[in-house]
């Protein structure tokens, strides 16, 4: 049961961060556009966006994770019920073993392969729910990384940028001076046009 826990808190927190690294990693047209001066070509305009800023505050990006949470929490706890009642019976047939309480050899086997089917189907289900898990934690990032790309392609059309870059704490962008930064207006379009589903 202490396996099928780690099993199981493992996959959740992976579902989470295979969403935010999704998140930050495809949203690489999400960032400031600034006019700059590269190798000699003047006028391109190049800004940036801090995506860990907007995974933590655009509030599409917080339901889903909220969403995810839930979900991988409701997993935790049926896989933790089924296992806890699982343990329960192979407790009472080593019981019933030791104190010869079957009528025939026979009947123990039958309990036996019983108990042994209810623990693959145990398994079946953990596998099976963990791949629904990870299944939906990748549509959610599609869903997250086209809700984005699709703002910055109309954001864009006003704007005029050349490049949007990402900047994920120190991995992309190393210094940039901050009048490049779009990350707040981003931020902000984004939200506004977020209507949240009705629960």
């Amino acid at each position: 049961m202490k396996r099928l826990n780690y099993l199981v808190n493992g996959l959740a927190a992976l579902a989470l961060i295979v969403l935010f690294s999704q998140c930050g990693g495809n949203s690489g047209q999400q960032t400031t556009a600034v006019a700059a001066s590269a190798d000699g070509v003047s006028g391109l305009k190049i800004a940036y966006v801090e995506v860990d800023t907007l995974l933590s505050k655009y509030k599409f990006c917080i339901d889903l994770n909220e969403a995810m949470v839930k979900k991988s929490e409701n997993v935790r706890l049926t896989l933790n019920q089924k296992a806890s009642d699982l343990d329960k019976q192979k407790q009472e047939f080593q019981t019933k073993v030791q104190n010869n309480a079957y009528l025939s050899p026979e009947r123990a086997q039958q309990e036996y392969n019983r108990i042994a089917k209810l623990e693959q189907d145990l398994q079946n289900l953990s596998n099976k729910l963990q791949s629904e898990l990870m299944s939906e934690n990748e549509k959610n990032s599609i869903q997250l990384r086209d809700s984005i790309n699709n703002f910055l392609k109309e954001y864009n059309k006003d704007k005029g940028y050349d490049f949007i870059i990402s900047n994920t704490g120190f991995d992309n962008l190393l210094y940039a001076n901050d009048a490049y930064n779009i990350t707040q207006e981003i931020l902000d379009g984004l939200n506004a046009r977020y209507t949240p589903e009705k629960k």
